[in-house]
C-alpha cells in the first residue's frame, strides 16, 4: 500500500483531525517495526454504530499496514463514565450491564477489525489495582492539569459538582496506555484531552510517550448532533439491511459529503443528485455489513415501496373490532401502530395516512368497516398493516 514512512503517515492521517506531536507518527513508522496502536471503548451501550466505525476503520488501516492493534474494552472505566462532553455527573453504571455490553462490543468490533490481528484486553485486568498503585497513578497529574479540560473548566466555573472519581477517569485511561505500552492512541476529537494526558501518565511511569491520532465525529442521521443511541439518531452495525438502508436514506443532504468521506473514504461528486447519492451510500454500507446479495434485495424492496409506491411483499395483518358500521380511524391507528390518537389525527391532517394507496385527510375520522376490511393502511412512509375485521 505504501513504500515509505512518509507515504504511510500521509495515508493514515489523510482524513484525521489531529496527528500529534507533529511529525511523530512518521518518525515512529520509520522505526521499521510493528507499532502498538490502541483504541479504548467503554461499553456503556450494547451496540456499535457507524459513528464508532470511523475510528475502527482507521484501526483496520493500521492492521493492513502490518501494525498491532490493541482494542481495550473499558469494563472498569465504564464504571466511572467518561466525562467528555458532560455537563453533570453521570449516574452510577450497572456492572452486570457493562459486562453484558462488553461481549457485544467485542463481537461487533470484529465486523470491522481483523480478529486474528487484534489484541483484546479489558482494562479491569490492571485497573483492579492495590491502593498503593492507585496512589502512584494519582500522583501522575495535578488538579490544575485536569481542570484545563474544557468540560471540567465549564462545570467548575458554573459551580457544578465534579466528583473525584470523574477526575480519575483520564488518569485511568492514561494508565491503559502504560499497561499495554501503546505507541499510538486513536480516538474521536472529543477524546483529545484524554489521549494527550496519557502521554504525561506514560512519562511518569518511564514509558515512551505515545503519539495520538484523532478522527472526526460522525453526525447522526439528523445531521446535527453526534451519532448516539441515546439520541435515537444512530445506525447500528447490527441493524438489519432494511433498517440500515431506510435510516441512511433519511440523512440530510448537507451531511452527505461527511458521510461519504468518513464511511466510504470517497468524496461525494457534487453533480450526483441527492437521492441517488443516498441510495449509493445506503447500498454500499448494507453490502459492507450484510453482503451484496442482501444489499441488492434491500435496495429493490426500498425502491418498490418508496419510489414506485408498490406494497411490500409481506404485510402484517391487524385484526380490528367494529361494533357498528363505522370505525374511528384515530383509535384504529393507535391500536395498530402504537401511536397516540392525537398523533394519528396530526398525521391524517398532513396526508401521512394512506388506505390502499389513497391519502386520507382529517375528514376521514370515521370510515365504514366494510371499506377497511382487507385494505392495507399505511402510516408514514414505511409502516403498513393489512386490516382484517374480527
Amino acid at each position: 500500500m505504501t513504500d515509505s514512512a512518509g507515504e504511510a503517515a500521509r495515508f493514515l492521517t489523510r482524513n484525521a483531525v489531529d496527528a500529534l506531536p507533529e511529525g511523530e507518527l512518521e518518525r515512529q513508522l520509520a522505526k521499521g517495526r510493528p507499532l502498538r496502536v490502541k483504541l479504548g471503548v467503554d461499553p456503556t451501550t450494547p451496540d456499535i454504530h457507524l459513528g464508532h466505525t470511523v475510528v475502527l476503520r482507521k484501526l483496520r488501516e493500521f492492521q493492513e499496514l502490518g501494525h498491532q492493534v490493541v482494542l481495550i474494552i473499558g469494563d472498569y472505566t465504564a464504571r466511572v463514565g467518561d466525562p467528555s462532553g458532560r455537563s453533570s455527573i453521570r449516574p452510577e453504571a450497572n456492572p452486570a450491564e457493562i459486562d453484558g455490553n462488553a461481549l457485544t462490543y467485542e463481537a461487533q468490533a470484529f465486523r470491522v477489525l481483523d480478529r486474528d490481528a487484534t489484541e483484546v484486553h479489558r482494562n479491569g485486568e490492571w485497573l483492579d489495582m492495590p491502593m498503593e498503585d492507585l496512589f502512584r497513578l494519582a500522583r501522575s497529574s495535578t488538579v490544575a492539569q485536569l481542570l484545563e479540560r474544557d468540560d471540567f473548566a465549564k462545570r467548575y466555573s458554573a459551580g457544578e459538582p465534579i466528583s473525584v472519581l470523574e477526575l480519575l477517569y483520564p488518569l485511568m485511561q492514561g494508565y491503559d496506555s502504560v499497561a499495554i505500552r501503546s505507541d499510538i492512541e486513536l480516538g474521536a476529537t472529543d477524546q483529545k484531552f484524554n489521549v494527550l494526558l496519557a502521554r504525561e501518565v506514560q512519562r511518569s511511569y518511564g514509558v515512551e510517550a505515545q503519539s495520538i491520532l484523532t478522527m472526526p465525529i460522525l453526525p447522526g442521521i439528523d445531521g446535527v448532533q453526534k451519532m448516539s443511541k441515546s439520541l435515537g439518531n444512530y445506525v447500528g452495525v447490527n441493524d438489519s439491511p432494511e433498517e440500515m438502508y431506510g435510516k441512511l436514506m433519511r440523512v440530510p443532504d448537507a451531511a452527505m459529503p461527511t458521510y461519504y468521506e468518513l464511511l466510504l473514504d470517497d468524496p461525494l461528486e457534487p453533480s450526483v443528485p441527492p437521492r441517488d447519492a443516498k441510495r449509493a451510500l445506503a447500498r454500499a454500507l448494507a453490502a459492507r455489513y450484510h453482503g451484496e446479495q442482501a444489499a441488492a434485495a434491500t435496495a429493490e424492496r426500498f425502491d418498490a415501496v418508496h419510489i414506485r409506491h408498490e406494497l411490500p411483499e409481506q404485510i402484517e395483518d391487524f385484526a380490528f373490532a367494529a361494533n357498528g358500521d363505522a370505525v374511528h380511524l384515530p383509535a384504529l391507528l393507535a391500536d395498530a401502530f402504537g401511536v397516540s390518537r392525537s398523533e394519528a389525527r396530526r398525521l391524517l391532517g398532513q396526508a401521512g395516512v394512506k388506505l390502499d394507496g389513497e391519502a386520507l385527510d382529517e375528514s376521514a375520522l370515521d370510515l365504514p368497516a366494510e371499506r377497511l376490511d382487507g385494505a392495507v393502511i399505511q402510516l408514514g412512509k414505511r409502516r403498513h398493516k393489512r386490516l382484517r375485521r374480527r
